[in-house]
Order: C-alpha cells, then sequence, then structure tokens
C-alpha cells in the first residue's frame, strides 16, 4: 500500500530554523496549513512545537481545528467570497481582504455575530493575482476606517503565487512606505505589513528584506524545505519532513526505448528524468503502485539518484531502477520526496494512507527533551 510519511522531527527542526529567522527579523509568523489538506495529527504536533497561528483556505479544515483547539488564531488565506461571509466571520480571525463589498459584508455579519473582524489588505505589487490597486489606497482606506466591527491590522501582498514574481527590494520598501503614508493620513497605527512568505525568506537569511515587513505566511518552508528562489532546499532546512513510500507491484528487466511506433495516444504528459538510452539498451524497470490520479508525478523526485521516473499513467508510475535491482522486490517500496503540487495532490487524496514518525507520544517526549518553541502571535 502507497503511504506517505509525514516526519514530525523533521518538520520540528524546520520550524525551530524558520523561528529563529523570524526573532532575526523581529517578525511574527503564521503556519500556512492548507497543504495538509485537514490532517488532524500533523496540526497537533505543530501546535505542540508551539505554534499558535495558522492559516487555511479551506472552511471544512477552519471548522475542524477550531473544534479541536479552540485558542488556534486562524488566517483565512483565500480571498472571501459573498457565499461565505458567515462561516469566515465565525471561524476564521483573520481575513485577507481586497473588495470593498466584501469587507462591508464582513463587517455587517460581525456586527450580527457581535465580534470584531480582523483584516488585512492586500495590495497588487505585480503578480496579478490578488490586491486593489496602489492608486486606490486613500479611497478604499478611509471608507473601512468607518466600519465599526471591521478593524484593518494591516497591510499586504503576495509574490511568487501566480506569474511568479521574484519579490525584491523596492516592493518591500514600497509596502513599507504605503503603510506609513495611511497611518499619517487617517491616524489610526496598523501593526502589521503581511507580505512575507516562503520565497522570501532567501532575503531574511541574507539581511536584505526591510525590517518593517513583520509578518509572514509560511507553508513550504515547514513542510518541504524549498528554496523558491535560487532552487534546491534553503540553508539548514530539511527536505524529508514528507516522504511518498510507492509499493512496488511489477519489476522485470526491459527494453529502456519503446520498440515500437510511439504518439500521442497517452493522456498524461510526464516529465522524465533526462537520460539517454541506446536503442535496445536494457534494464531492470520497477512499477509503482501510484499515478497521476493520486498526484501530479512530475512533481516525484526519487531518493536513489540512480533511480529515474519513466513516465506515469492514472494508476502506475514506472520507475528505470538501473542494471542491479538492489534488494528492491515485489511488495517493497521505493522512497520519493516530493514538490509542493505532489504534496498537495497526495494530501488531498483518499486513496494514499497517512501516517506521522514518530507518532504523537513520542513526538511529545521529544518536543519536551528540546523545548517548545515560543513563537508569539502577530499582534503580540
Amino acid at each position: 500500500m502507497n503511504k506517505l510519511i509525514i516526519n514530525l522531527e523533521a518538520m520540528h527542526h524546520n520550524l525551530i530554523t524558520i523561528n529563529k529567522w523570524m526573532e532575526e527579523q523581529d517578525a511574527r509568523w503564521t503556519v500556512v496549513t492548507k497543504v495538509l489538506c485537514g490532517h488532524v495529527e500533523t496540526l497537533e504536533a505543530l501546535v505542540l512545537s508551539g505554534v499558535r497561528s495558522i492559516g487555511e483556505s479551506r472552511f471544512k479544515n477552519l471548522v475542524s481545528f477550531k473544534e479541536y483547539i479552540p485558542n488556534l488564531e486562524t488566517w483565512y488565506l483565500r480571498i472571501p467570497s459573498m457565499s461565505a461571509i458567515e462561516e469566515i466571520v465565525r471561524y476564521a480571525n483573520i481575513s485577507l481582504n481586497s473588495e470593498m463589498d466584501i469587507i462591508e459584508a464582513l463587517n455587517r455579519e460581525a456586527r450580527k455575530q457581535d465580534v470584531i473582524h480582523r483584516v488585512v489588505i492586500m495590495i497588487e505589487l505585480g503578480d496579478l493575482r490578488e490586491g486593489i490597486l496602489p492608486s486606490s489606497l486613500i479611497k478604499f482606506y478611509k471608507h473601512i476606517f468607518e466600519l465599526s466591527n471591521v478593524n484593518v491590522i494591516g497591510i499586504g501582498a503576495n509574490l511568487g503565487c501566480l506569474a511568479g514574481a521574484v519579490p525584491n527590494v523596492d516592493q518591500f520598501v514600497q509596502l513599507q512606505l504605503y503603510k506609513e503614508l495611511l497611518e499619517l493620513k487617517f491616524g489610526k497605527e496598523m501593526p502589521l505589513i503581511s507580505a512575507g512568505s516562503t520565497a522570501t525568506l532567501p532575503m531574511v537569511i541574507d539581511k536584505s528584506l526591510p525590517k518593517g515587513i513583520n509578518h509572514f505566511r509560511i507553508g513550504e518552508g515547514v513542510f518541504l524545505g524549498t528554496d523558491l528562489i535560487n532552487g534546491g532546499t534553503l540553508p539548514n532546512l530539511r527536505n524529508d519532513t514528507v516522504i511518498l513510500r510507492g509499493e512496488i507491484i511489477e519489476i522485470k528487466k526491459k527494453n529502456l526505448l519503446a520498440s515500437v511506433e510511439t504518439g500521442n495516444s497517452t493522456p498524461f504528459e510526464t516529465t522524465v528524468d533526462d537520460e539517454d538510452y541506446e536503442p535496445g539498451q536494457r534494464g531492470y524497470r520497477a512499477l509503482v503502485n501510484v499515478g497521476q490520479l493520486d498526484t501530479n508525478v512530475n512533481g516525484l523526485i526519487t531518493q536513489n539518484p540512480s533511480h529515474k521516473i519513466a513516465g506515469a499513467s492514472s494508476d502506475i508510475t514506472v520507475v528505470n531502477v538501473g542494471e542491479n535491482p538492489s534488494g528492491l522486490k515485489i511488495g517493497g517500496t521505493i522512497d520519493f520526496r516530493l514538490d509542493y503540487a505532489a504534496l498537495l495532490g497526495l494530501m488531498s487524496s483518499e486513496y494514499v494512507e497517512k501516517e506521522v514518525e514518530p507518532g504523537i507520544d513520542e513526538f511529545k517526549e521529544l518536543v519536551n527533551r528540546e523545548g517548545k518553541l515560543s513563537i508569539p502571535l502577530p499582534l503580540e
């Protein structure tokens, strides 16, 4: 059976490392958990580690998390939809916004529920996803500051999420100036500039990010350790937090190139590891019981560098394992690391078992030995 192994010790290590970077930046941060797809055991481990603020984009997960751990601070990361206003106010402490009509609806619902709903206003800085245009800032904020049950706690931006815009210092300096302008204009303090993500961590590490950027929303760095700007893994982070263990269902010596005419009949396009084979060349091929139905196979990375993915169908991935199968056998497994898209597909798949290692009880002992992280809430 295929299994997704979530290494809680590696995750704890990444949390410790990133939290040190946040302390050096004098910043607060929220762990983005949407890739977990509601996996409660991993969330419990995050909380045991000291995480108190999470970011989500699915109400089902927010509801279960709030019921399981009521004191969690919850950020709703998807731009709110009008049809979900009641749930957003009830289950999210903070939401990211860019539409006046939505914010007015949040205000009416917060008044009905007798709460204050906090918002971060997103500004478009080049990624062409959500955000208001800087030219409309003053008019936009003037109206929001007049609302009774909405509290604007800051401004924010997304970079590197859609168009792949690479964050640069000028953009963040611009955000800092916008915040100062708004505070001076309206005489209201907005404590947060929420513009940090995993993509900005290289700038935190080399200390080039303005100190005014004081809130980060980080997911991929925690769960995969990815350096989204330079490629590879960020310094001192682990990339083995989540591993796919795929079961071998066939292993045979075969031709490595098709001996018949090929065309475009396959419904899936798989990026094959670059390797040249000669016609008639043979080697062992292992068929693994995982395919495009389970995840984006292009995002699987073989743990063993001598193993090369040869292709995939809806249910099966083919791996060239070399001249010697090296102990691989039917019922055995091949391990893969993952990129973000592959992890998201596997976590959301009902066909793939998820397991944490070590178990929660052992992880509690680990945290007791190493010490729980002190991660303050964003507004503390």
